[in-house]
């Protein structure tokens, strides 16, 4: 029978903590991963983790600057012919050394490498957001379950230490039932030429980008899918940067125990924070979700006891993340941020996005 939504959550760590060496035992070798767009973090974040891991190697690149490509693959001694360009990706296919491809480009070209990669017998990576609509989610996971492939969003928190921790002490009923969350996350985008400023390329704004951990961390903290969702948004359109996607979003979502949310994301002030509220106690996160340095308390009514979390047997939550999906390739196992779970956040994001547009609640599904 397939786990539940709250099951799942609850056994992640077990799953994740429990893989040791499973995939180099059933290969013999680590799996190569072929990291898509060599921009700012899939050169400077995704790529430098790949030393650290235990089942993954980098084998080739995929860019639209041969240059770059070439430099890269002198750098870290990879095989003649392992860099690709985004007009022969396809070639990938006569690549054996490639098992997984990680696509780390613009959220809209997103549903069309991972279709191709299916296509081309890959197992695959994605970036948050999954895609730019739930059109776009449902055939990336068709496209993955026809060529029988794997699909795993990069959502890393689920493999940060802090976070790990936060929902144990949630699910372990250790604050109580959980009846609030309060997410908050953002940044100041100064660029007006960033590419996650142009709909077209971005299919919108904080929301598309910061808002997913927002609203991701509302869902793993009470275990729950949320039922109904009101949202509200503030833009300074004469500001150069939001002429086309949105800067402030926020939103109430209502779960089927009772608990709410109030969840937000910016691109015009930094914040990176998870409160969860339980009827004894809160567990505080902050920062919550960036690349390192998150703390966290607990307490009954305040920061009264900070909390050191177990170590995770990985490096950190890149390395986890990268060996999490090699483990489930050769497990057979589906991963525990697998193509459903971005369909189910972008299912939400609609949600939201309708809801600040008609200025009215939307009903949801509310499924475990």
């Amino acid at each position: 029978m397939e786990l539940g939504r709250r099951d799942l959550l609850v056994s992640a760590a077990a799953l994740v903590a429990g893989s040791t060496g499973i995939a180099r035992a059933a290969t013999g070798r680590k799996l190569g991963y072929a990291i898509v767009g060599l921009g700012n973090y899939g050169l400077g974040r995704i790529i430098p983790q790949l030393r650290d891991c235990e089942h993954s190697r980098l084998v080739a690149v995929v860019t639209g600057d041969a240059t770059k490509g070439a430099r890269v693959a002198a750098e870290h001694g990879l095989a003649p012919g392992s860099v690709y360009s985004y007009a022969d990706f396809d070639r990938i296919r006569d690549n054996p050394a490639i098992d997984i491809v990680y696509v780390c480009l613009p959220n809209s070209q997103h549903a069309d490498f991972v279709i191709r990669a299916a296509r081309a017998g890959k197992h695959v990576m994605c970036e948050k957001p999954m895609a730019v609509s739930v059109a776009e989610c449902e055939a990336m996971i068709a496209a993955c379950k026809k060529a029988n492939r794997k699909l795993m969003i990069g959502y890393r928190i689920h493999f940060e230490a802090y976070n790990r921790e936060a929902i144990r002490l949630a699910r372990s009923g250790a604050v109580g039932k959980i009846r609030y969350v309060q997410s908050e996350h953002g940044f100041v985008q100064r660029d007006p030429e960033a590419w996650r400023l142009k709909k077209a390329l971005s299919g919108g704004g904080s929301l598309m980008d910061m808002g997913i951990y927002s609203l991701q961390a509302a869902r793993y903290m009470t275990g729950e899918e949320p039922i109904a969702v009101t949202a509200r948004e503030s833009t300074n359109r004469k500001d150069p940067r939001f002429r086309e996607v949105e800067d402030m979003i926020e939103w109430t979502l209502e779960f089927p125990s009772g608990a709410m949310a109030m969840c937000q994301s910016m691109y015009s002030a930094n914040q990176n924070r998870v409160l969860t509220m339980g009827e004894t106690g809160r567990i505080e996160l902050e920062p919550a979700t960036r690349y390192d340095g998150q703390k966290m308390w607990t307490g009954k009514d305040g920061r009264e006891d900070m909390v050191t979390p177990p170590p995770t047997r990985w490096k950190n939550q890149f390395v986890g993340q990268l060996d999490h999906l090699p483990d489930c390739i050769a497990s057979g196992r589906e991963p525990i941020v697998s193509g459903e779970e971005g369909l189910r956040d972008m299912r939400i994001v609609e949600a939201i996005y309708r809801s600040a547009r008609e200025g009215r609640t939307i009903r949801l599904g509310g499924r475990a």
